[in-house]
């Protein structure tokens, strides 16, 4: 998990197009796309609107010059967790119907629902399209740069220094991970080597998580002088110079945001002028 944020934050630092967006830019447009998703009715129009924002996605994609293999495999890695809850909907009746026809009858009672079957696949449409422009957000934008955005787009001054002190001190502490798993393995110690003794293994590890926790808190204890030293108090805030969007931020925004918002209104007036 900590390899996996280094290697986020490396790709984030890679030349795009896209990475060169404002990170505001990029954060309305994510957060326009999840509520535009959510804003669609629970009806068979969610299929229509979500090829053509996954297209737009997959568009976008392009351009960060990424290679697909990275937004599968973190895909992959979030989608079976939440997978299982939408899976479960087949299973259970919902207020978004009035009739329920049974496609398959279980022992116990259980009933799978053709419309709870569909609901299932709504869920799985939406979830799948807003975790992909967040996983394009996170991609893209540097952690510093997504917190001074949403900083500028108005976040508390009190969440935004919450926020910096965590991001900046959650890759001081990944890198105490790592030192301390090199340590271990030059050591040729694996927690999960069979050949070692239960009670052993369990030992070492937990010397290890002691060890974490208290260079942790000794380093927390001399980040807190420093920072006192330095003026630090209830007042103190995270400073973020104000900055201007340009021409073609602007432009590409402006566009972005018509076309998340026409998409669901079109594909309903067409759904309802067919029917």
């Amino acid at each position: 998990m900590i390899e996996e944020l280094f290697r986020i934050e490396r790709d984030a630092l890679k030349d795009s197009v896209i990475h060169r967006l404002d990170a505001r830019v990029k954060i309305a447009i994510a957060f326009a796309a999840i509520i535009a998703l959510v804003a669609v009715p629970y009806s068979t129009m969610i299929f229509t609107v979500g090829i053509i924002f996954y297209v737009f996605f997959c568009v976008l994609w392009a351009c960060t010059r990424l290679s697909p293999i990275i937004y599968a495999k973190r895909a992959l890695a979030i989608i079976p967790l939440w997978g299982v809850i939408i899976f479960f909907q087949i299973f259970l009746k919902n207020r978004y119907y009035t009739t329920y026809d049974v496609v398959i009858s279980l022992p116990f009672g259980i009933n799978i629902y053709a419309q709870s079957i569909e609901f299932a696949f709504i869920l799985f449409v939406k979830f799948v399209i807003c975790i992909s422009f967040i996983i394009l957000l996170s991609s893209t934008t540097k952690l510093q740069d997504m917190l001074e955005g949403a900083s500028r787009m108005g976040l508390p001054a009190e969440f935004a220094l919450a926020l910096g002190m965590m991001i900046r001190y959650l890759f001081v502490f990944g890198y105490m991970h790592r030192k301390i798993n090199e340590t271990l393995k030059t050591k040729c110690f694996d927690a999960f080597d069979h050949h070692l003794p239960y009670r052993y293994r369990l030992q070492q590890l937990g010397y290890t998580i002691g060890t974490m926790f208290i260079r942790s808190y000794e380093q927390g204890e001399r980040v807190y002088t420093s920072m006192v030293c330095r003026g630090y108090g209830r007042e103190s805030y995270l400073f973020v110079e104000k900055k201007t969007l340009k021409g073609h931020e602007w432009a590409f925004l402006s566009l972005s945001l018509v076309f998340i918002t026409a998409v669901p209104v079109i594909v309903w007036i067409t759904r309802i002028s067919l029917f």
